[in-house]
């Protein structure tokens, strides 16, 4: 059986620096994979702009992205529970490669 001592030992101490607390805004995400990752590309598409950059990439095992997946269903069904159903707008929000 673990004591309090041993939980804290092997709780993971998660570090969140300035230059990435402030985030990256994104409204389209393309995601792709390959036989050993998939790739996610978080994209900001201004209205009327002709390119939209990547503001960021996030490469992932199959297995984390399957986790992801189940982190966001269940955040997305709390939300909804507090906020509402969510409706998406148009059918291109999100993409896959």
């Amino acid at each position: 059986m673990a004591t309090p001592e041993n939980q804290n030992k092997n709780q993971l101490q998660i570090q969140l620096r300035p230059e990435i607390a402030d985030g990256k805004y994104s409204n389209l995400a393309m995601i792709g994979h390959g036989p050993n990752e998939f790739l996610i590309d978080f994209i900001f598409a201004a209205p009327g702009m002709p390119q939209a950059p990547v503001v960021s990439r996030v490469i992932m095992s199959p297995e984390n992205a399957k986790q992801l997946m189940f982190a966001l269903t269940d955040n997305i069904k709390k939300y909804e529970a507090q906020f509402g159903e969510i409706t998406p707008r148009q059918n291109q929000a999100i993409g896959n490669n």
